[in-house]
């Protein structure tokens, strides 16, 4: 099979392979993409079935398409997101290639461009750009063995209630996968104990805005993290039925049972940090820190906003929180499932270029390496916190866009 030449590869096919494509075909350069599955591939098959969007249709899109049949204020559904993507590679026309997967990438032993070995024969490119994102590889803790009887699954992994067994189930994160998970399980009528660790928790609606929308007039969506790399911050918000501000205590009124981060297991009982007032507090901080810049931001600015004092009150500690457990039985409290929705780490084992860091990350500079072409993109923290997000995306994808045709 001939070896195909590119000016630039671009492996991915989901929101930063797209946007990277964009930029790339506005400034006239030549490219493909290539998706191991279908375009928006873990929007499809790697959510849960009742999934919307976090935040609202006006924010979570490229600038250049917007949702033709969703208001800017409603979370748009999972399916709704997969044909947007959709129509977003038939607007630009996308050079995409869905089905192939790159199983290696090495540089040209004369630093010239790169050699991809794919299931669809070779490609060589003069600039490469990683856009397979965050969620490569699910990540399950070993704490649990699986000689203990348990069914185990990972957050990518679950569907629905129905997909469990009979009894208790317990929700291990609670960032925003794991509390949409164990709240739905909760309206199942699943018995529900959830793993609570750090968090930041934005409220979804505040005097008329979005968090969307405050997080972006008070300068949080560019925050640079201080070592890129590094993991996203774990936020707790959900769009589910409308969208709500995510609150603990609201859930624990509910029946659901709140424990602190979770410990290695012995002898059938999983032990518990003793951090979880700690973190609702922490929790409740960051909520009403939001609060309170935002007031300070419509003062200073002279915005007719409604006031909403009723978002400051918070109610007392369930007891759940004030008297937590310290370790449960999982037999004896009937826990016959564990979801894990504990994030997801790096997989680059086809990346064979020198290329990361000594712990294995990706070294990069707002996604420019030191490898002259060669690019990372749609990693958390690649240049701010938006970078993960659909809109955050688009702006790294222009950048990275501008170094690619500054090379000629």
């Amino acid at each position: 099979m001939a070896t195909e030449t590119v000016e630039t590869l671009i492996i991915g096919g989901g929101q930063a392979g797209l946007a990277m494509s964009a930029h790339l075909r506005e400034k006239g350069r030549s490219h493909l993409v290539v998706e191991r599955d279908r375009i928006a591939e873990r929007w499809r098959t790697g959510r849960w079935d009742s999934l919307v969007a976090n935040g609202p249709a006006w924010h979570d899109r490229f600038p250049i398409l917007e949702f033709d049949d969703t208001p800017p204020e409603v979370f748009a559904h999972k399916d709704r997101i997969v044909r947007y993507f959709e129509e977003v590679a038939e607007k630009i026309k996308a050079p995409v290639r869905c089905g192939v997967e790159v199983r290696s990438l090495r540089q040209k032993p004369d630093g010239s461009g790169f050699v991809a070995e794919t299931s669809d024969g070779v490609i060589e490119a003069a600039n490469v750009v990683a856009a397979t994102g965050p969620f490569q590889r699910p990540l399950i803790p070993t704490l649990v063995p699986d000689e203990a009887g348990i069914m185990q699954i990972h957050s990518s992994g679950y569907r629905n209630p129905g997909q469990l067994p009979e009894g208790a189930v317990l929700v291990v994160g609670a960032g925003s996968s794991g509390v949409q998970i164990a709240d739905e399980l909760l309206r199942a009528g699943k018995r529900v104990y959830l793993s609570v660790g750090p968090h930041d928790r934005p409220p979804i609606r505040y005097r008329g805005k979005d968090f969307c929308w405050w997080l972006g007039v008070l300068g949080m969506w560019d925050a640079r993290t201080r070592e890129p790399g590094m993991e996203h911050v774990t936020i707790a918000v959900s769009g589910a039925r409308g969208g709500h501000t995510v609150d603990f205590r609201e859930l624990a009124a509910r029946g659901m049972t709140l424990v602190g981060r979770a410990g290695a297991y012995q002898d059938g009982v999983l032990p518990f940090a003793s951090d979880l007032a700690a973190n609702i507090a922490a929790g409740d901080a960051h909520y009403l820190s939001i609060l309170d810049q935002a007031d300070a931001y419509a003062a200073a600015h002279g915005l007719d906003l409604p006031l909403e004092p009723t978002a400051r009150m918070i109610g007392p500690s369930p007891d759940c929180v004030t008297n937590p457990l310290r370790e449960l039985d999982l037999e004896q409290a009937g826990v016959t499932a564990i979801v894990w929705a504990t994030g997801f780490a790096l997989d680059y084992g086809w990346l064979q270029v020198d290329a990361f860091d000594e712990k294995g990350r990706p070294a990069h500079e707002r996604g420019v390496t030191a490898v002259p072409g060669l690019y990372f993109l749609g990693l958390p923290w690649l240049s701010r916190r938006a970078s993960p997000f659909i809109w955050g995306v688009w702006h790294d994808a222009a950048y990275l866009a501008d170094r690619i045709d500054a090379r000629g």
